[in-house]
């Protein structure tokens, strides 16, 4: 089956990953090429200003299929050299082609995000909850580590502090407790989530797209590179901005009061 599907409603993308009698498992040969064409062609399109990421069924993603794990078939067959080229090509390329999306993304997590899955919802921007949700980086208990990058994101997200606790009590924790720590950004009743989300995706996508794209960029950026560094390249976007009609357009609708209508010029 394939993993994901895409949708489009206006200028939101809707991505859902569809294996839904698996929870959602990931890691099959072949996804992280699925998961790279659907982010790819999603950036190549200017008219899509934000991404939703969901679950199909009772889970956002419960990470790497174990099954495969114990038959030591699929993604996880061959030697070391075998798992450790399958994870840089195939499970890297999920989390790299998700973080790598140029548009606002938020996760709107339905249900159990754990391991990889976790990890997936935290390379998108902003994460929405159901109170239904559980989250865990349990890899220590299968006798694993992170092995898709959430050793260098988690501590971003949430602090090294509580990172750790994660990591090295492989506890699962509620919906509630994520939005505590940070995890996540609100808690919503699981039958409206997906309205919630859209309604945010909807709200966002009202923004100019190219300052959009320019203002994501900034933020990643900020996280790693130096004060000068991104100082230089918050002018070198803002004098981009200048010279789009969508910054024209924000300046004459503040001055006749009224909404401005941006169309990604």
């Amino acid at each position: 089956m394939s993993l994901i599907t895409t949708e489009k409603h206006g200028h939101v993308a809707v991505l859902t990953l569809n294996r839904p009698d698996s929870m959602n498992a990931l890691g099959a040969p072949g996804d992280g090429d699925q998961v790279a064409q659907a982010c790819a062609a999603i950036n190549a399109d200017r008219d899509v200003r934000c991404v939703v990421l969901t679950g199909a069924g009772r889970a956002f993603s419960a990470g790497g299929d174990v099954k495969a794990m114990k038959a030591r078939e699929g993604a996880f067959a061959g030697n070391g050299v075998d798992l450790r080229d399958g994870y840089r090509n195939n499970i890297h390329r999920i989390v790299r082609s998700i973080y790598g999306l140029e548009v606002p993304s938020i996760a709107a997590v339905n249900g159990a995000a754990i391991g990889l899955g976790c990890d997936v919802a935290c390379m998108t921007d902003i994460r929405i909850a159901a109170d239904s949700a559980r989250f865990g980086v349990t890899f220590l208990k299968l006798g694993l580590i992170p092995g898709d990058g959430g050793a260098w994101l988690l501590p971003r997200t949430i602090g090294m502090s509580r990172a750790a606790e994660l990591l090295f009590t492989g506890d699962v924790v509620d919906a509630q407790t994520a939005c505590d720590w940070g995890l996540v950004s609100r808690v919503v009743p699981a039958d409206t989530l997906m309205g919630e989300a859209m309604a945010m995706a909807e709200k966002i996508a009202q923004q100019p797209p190219h300052a959009l794209r320019l203002g994501k960029s900034l933020l990643k950026h900020g996280q790693t590179t130096s004060y000068d560094t991104l100082m230089e390249m918050s002018a070198a976007a803002q004098a981009i901005s200048h010279l789009t009609e969508d910054h024209m357009e924000g300046v004459d609708a503040l001055l006749e009061k009224r909404p401005a209508v941006f169309k990604g010029a």
